[in-house]
């Protein structure tokens, strides 16, 4: 079987599987484990992503109001890899090449076409479902049960732990930070089995925008900044539009050394295998005391 996937989570599922020799495209963002990265890239954003957070997110909007898409498939190089099954996902126009892209990039091959399998990740029960879809697409029914087991005993003995610990602290996530954004979808699950109360995003739902006096106001216990599509350093360097707030000094979390980054990128920001890792990260932040996995994935700010 030919397999192309157009998000770096179902790359990821799709190794997590036992299935990478069977890859043979990939999208621009897909670039884990580091052996994949040889294969040929089948799409590109429409703008460049190398400005501040407030200029990607002027350019998503102008982008998405000029064009369909703010990413561009190349349809030549899909039809040139002749793949059999080609992974998307519908969940969000915004963060990946969405199953939208793909069909108009193949609609007008002749012949036979390949399935499209669509990934829709709004919640933690979503990933699950989404990794046995990609199992079942590729005939490797078996191996989507086994790989979905393990990631919910991992979850099981993390929330067990977590959950038992004393007073829960407040958690705030942010998925953008200009415009300041919360994290939704399956954070709000993940925090609440890490241990925490999360005060803004609701889990099933996309991240909203909310202010940032907000925030302020109610001055959680804990932030952890995870920009979607942004790694540490990108992060860090992003970090002054938060910093040159009058506010951001004062907030309890940053006096008591509970300010948070993270590899959005990496971890949290996509629905596959290293959402577990994710949740290991978010349980060492927020019950030092009972947990230490060792990641680097996250680092206390500034």
């Amino acid at each position: 079987m030919r397999i192309v996937s157009m998000i770096a989570s179902a790359t990821e599922i799709v190794c997590a599987l036992g299935l990478e020799e069977h890859l043979v495209g990939r999208s621009h963002e897909c670039d884990y484990p580091e052996s994949i990265k040889r294969l040929p890239c089948c799409t590109a954003p429409r703008f460049s992503v190398d400005g501040s957070s407030a200029d990607i997110d002027r350019l998503v909007k102008q982008t998405l109001h000029d064009s369909p898409s703010v990413y561009r498939v190349f349809d030549d190089v899909l039809r040139e890899l002749q793949p059999d099954l080609i992974v998307t996902q519908s969940q969000c126009e915004v963060c990946a090449v969405s199953f939208k892209d793909v069909e108009a990039a193949v609609c007008s091959w002749t012949g036979s076409r390949p399935h499209i399998c669509t990934l829709l990740p709004n919640c933690l029960a979503d990933v699950f479902e989404d990794i046995q879809r990609v199992a079942d697409a590729a005939e490797v029914s078996r191996q989507g049960l086994a790989l979905v087991a393990g990631m919910r005993e991992r979850i099981r003995q993390i929330d067990e732990r977590a959950n038992y610990w004393g007073r829960k602290p407040t958690v705030a996530c942010l998925e953008w930070l200009d415009p300041v954004m919360a994290a939704g979808n399956w954070m709000p699950e993940l925090v609440a089995i890490a241990g925490g109360i999360n005060l803004f995003g609701q889990a099933g739902a996309h991240s909203p925008y909310f202010e940032w006096s907000e925030l302020v106001r109610q001055d959680p216990d804990l932030i952890i900044a995870m920009p979607c599509g942004f790694d540490l350093e990108r992060t860090r360097r992003e970090m002054s539009v938060l910093t040159s707030r009058p506010e951001f000094h004062r907030l309890r979390c940053v006096r008591n050394g509970r300010f948070w980054i993270a590899d959005g990128n990496a971890y949290f920001n996509r629905p596959g295998p290293r959402l577990i890792e994710a949740l290991e990260m978010l349980a060492e932040a927020i019950v030092p005391q009972a947990f230490a996995f060792g990641h680097n994935g996250m680092e206390v700010f500034p």
